[in-house]
């Protein structure tokens, strides 16, 4: 985690390695929708090895003789991890090739359907994990107990550094495409999501810091669980502090662009003295003149289903699911210190 964002648990648990292997770092779609079983879209279900979604759908297209804009997928996967995702490929069904020729050591398929409508972004109900941490220092027993406050806590809902690229490049370079830098269409789209996640990870970050990350505020904007709606803000009741308490609501931060924030009160001052100094008010302006509308992100994420395992040689078996848009690496870095062997 970059020093810049606080750790709500405190001082690290752990320290450890991942992604030592590919295999160490595992992920898996969780399916939004069942395939309708006509169409002309293929929906594909495939494991990959050591290749990013991107490449992956460059192959699959390759495979098909079809351009890259008739393959959909619901999110984006690492490189340096074995991945299960969907893909969907406009192919009416008479042209298709035969699914046995798709794959190799590094791709196979997995399962496959035929589909109405191509994949969305965004159209899965989440991602489930399996990590290997390796390496493993510190206090078991404290480890355990780390690992039980996320479970019934949640972790602070950051953006992972996956979204700013090497070494955080992909902010620079968002704030030389708002001075008047030209980009490439795919590119800019890339650094106005970084640009929008920089803002929202140092409102949370303030958050994080004076401990209402996962507390309401007044004039507080409430999300709910799972989805992107919101509510409020409203009087504090004892309706709220149970739905709080359950995970049914969440807090929110914005997500930069035109119009006024919802929120009011000492929430509505927090976000405005937090995104008044340094280069804030750059990305601000930048992302409203891109014409980017303001939304909000829950400030807190609760990991499903969170279990371990120790292995006879030391190393941390972790498993978990999260909802769309998570990121694995944010409850690692509560847990602890991790190094990434592929930290680009």
């Amino acid at each position: 985690m970059p020093a810049a964002l606080a750790r709500a648990a405190g001082a690290p648990a752990l320290s450890a390695r991942i992604r030592t292997e590919a295999e160490d770092f595992f992920v898996e779609e969780l399916d939004g929708f069942q395939a309708s079983g006509s169409g002309e879209h293929l929906l594909l279900t495939v494991e990959k090895r050591g290749m990013n979604t991107a490449f992956a759908a460059r192959r699959i297209a390759e495979w098909a003789g079809v351009g890259e804009s008739s393959i959909g997928y619901a999110g984006l996967k690492d490189r340096h991890a074995v991945t299960r995702q969907r893909f969907s490929v406009h192919l009416p069904r008479r042209n298709a090739p035969p699914v046995e020729t798709l794959g190799g050591d590094d791709l196979r398929v997995l399962a496959y359907a035929w589909h109405a409508k191509k994949l969305p972004r965004g159209a899965l109900a989440g991602n489930r994990f399996a990590l290997r941490l390796r390496q493993v220092r510190g206090e078991r027993a404290a480890i355990e107990d780390r690992l039980r406050l996320l479970s019934a806590r949640g972790v602070p809902n950051y953006f992972g550094e996956q979204r700013f690229g090497r070494e955080g490049g992909n902010l620079a370079n968002a704030l030389a495409m708002f001075a008047g830098r030209r980009v490439h269409r795919d590119q800019r789209t890339h650094l106005l999501s970084a640009a929008r996640s920089e803002l929202f990870n140092r409102v949370l970050a303030a958050r994080v810091a004076e401990g209402s990350w996962n507390l309401a505020l007044d004039g507080e904007v409430w999300i709910l669980d799972g989805s992107r709606s919101v509510f409020g803000p409203e009087a504090w009741s004892d309706t709220l502090a149970e739905r709080l308490a359950r995970f049914d609501i969440h807090p929110s931060a914005p997500l930069w662009g035109q119009g006024a924030s919802r929120a009011t009160g000492d929430a509505l001052a927090l976000e405005q003295r937090v995104l008044s100094d340094g280069t804030s008010p750059a990305l601000r302006s930048g992302l409203e003149k891109a014409g980017l509308r303001q939304e909000r992100r829950a400030t807190r994420l609760r990991p499903q289903e969170l279990s371990w395992q120790w292995r006879e040689d030391g190393d941390l078996q972790l498993a978990f699911a999260l909802s769309p848009g998570a990121y694995a690496t944010t409850v690692l870095a509560e847990l602890g210190e991790i190094a990434d062997a592929h930290g680009d």
